[in-house]
């Protein structure tokens, strides 16, 4: 029962940053071309 004491909080900790991470690419616009990749496949570059 002693190992709870640390792990809990360590993965809260980790689950935070997770989460401070995701809203931090979200804000910097990082998902903003959805459909640029759809059709990058498509385009020819030789």
């Amino acid at each position: 029962m002693n190992v709870l004491v640390i792990l809990i909080p360590v993965s809260l900790i980790l689950g935070a940053i997770g989460l401070v991470a995701f809203l931090w690419t979200v804000r910097s616009d990082q998902y903003d071309d959805d459909k640029g990749n759809a059709a990058r496949i498509l385009l020819d570059d030789d």
